[in-house]
């Protein structure tokens, strides 16, 4: 694995070569695919007169590269997912605090790091979809309902390596305990109806199939499906599916955040602090939300018409910061649970 990341680093600084230093410069290293977050960018700059440089790769190699270039990295800003992946850049030493009056009036206090290390630029829901043609939703209700034997051989779910799966984990670690948690877990794996293979899309497409009755899945996947050419795969596979929101009686819905953080080697840091504070202008977040169909971490900025059509939810309330403290422990009991 080691020298999977010495190679992909090598790659990454052969094809991108050095990046840009100076005061009307701000550089950028992103999790996000380019088309996902290049426009905003662009938008930024012309609005400034400040260039913005862009390097995009997996979150794990530019964890790398931030360690390995250490005080000389020319990063003045980190942007990935998951809040798991802001708690490893922050527990690495690879950000700093920032404080700034406009980042804490428009990110809730619960989707950024409560010492200002990373703020949340949008939010994403992890529910339940199922097969309507053979799941009747008044059968659902809970994450921990999911390990009921009734669901046996019906789940089908992305592998315990998977961020988004590591932190609905440590969600429940924090709602219910790590003994309940291991347990909860131990049904679920009881309950799958295949090996843990694929992305969000193919649990989604599984369940379509008939390979399996429920898919766990973040939304913006399935909106990004149903927005496919019509007659498609994707979009005929998105038709034959439905979202059912969990836990709205307790503690509602698992979330997550994309988000950001200012590099603890920042050599432009205020240009990456002003390009923060435009990624959660009203103007942004709505670009944000109807691109790419996450949620406005911002109250008040409308959703895409595609989540609309999803219905409203209630999120679960927990400060996200958690999700990156519990991981260790999350991965620890996928692994008793025999989660592969």
């Amino acid at each position: 694995m080691q020298r999977l990341v010495t190679v992909a680093l090598t790659l990454l600084t052969l094809v991108l070569g050095p990046i840009a230093r100076g005061d009307s410069v701000v550089n950028v290293y992103s999790a996000r695919k380019e088309a996902l977050i290049k426009p905003l960018l662009d938008k930024f700059s012309a609005q400034t007169g400040t260039e913005t440089r862009l390097v995009t790769a997996k979150a794990g190699p530019l964890l790398e590269r931030l360690r390995r270039e250490g005080r000389n990295s020319p990063a003045d800003l980190f942007i990935t997912v998951d809040a798991g992946r802001l708690h490893q850049a922050k527990a690495a030493g690879l950000l700093q605090p920032v404080e700034s009056a406009a980042l804490e009036a428009a990110v809730p206090v619960g989707y950024r790091d409560p010492q200002g290390v990373w703020f949340g630029l949008s939010l994403r829901a992890r529910p339940i979809m199922y097969a309507t043609d053979r799941v009747n939703p008044d059968q659902l209700s809970s994450y921990l309902d999911l390990a009921d034997p009734k669901w046996r051989g019906r789940i089908c779910i992305r592998s315990s390596s998977n961020i988004y799966n590591q932190s609905l984990v440590a969600s429940m670690i924090a709602a219910h305990g790590q003994d309940a948690t291991l347990e909860w877990m131990k049904g679920l794996v009881e309950n799958f109806a295949r090996n843990p293979a694929g992305g969000d899309r193919d649990q989604i497409r599984a369940a379509a199939a008939g390979e399996c009755d429920i898919a766990i899945a973040n939304t913006y996947y399935l909106a990004r499906m149903r927005n496919a050419e019509p007659g498609s795969a994707d979009h005929e596979a998105a038709k034959a599916v439905a979202v059912f929101w969990p836990n709205q009686d307790g503690r509602g819905a698992h979330v997550n955040v994309s988000g950001a953080g200012v590099t603890n080697a920042a050599p432009n840091r205020d240009n990456a602090i002003r390009l923060l504070e435009f990624l959660v202008t009203d103007e942004a977040q709505a670009w944000y939300a109807r691109v790419n169909n996450e949620y406005p971490v911002k109250q008040d900025v409308p959703w895409s018409s595609a989540v609309q059509e999803m219905g409203r939810f209630k999120a679960d309330g927990l400060t996200l910061a958690v999700l990156g403290s519990n991981n260790a422990q999350a991965v620890k009991l996928m692994d008793q649970a025999g989660w592969r």
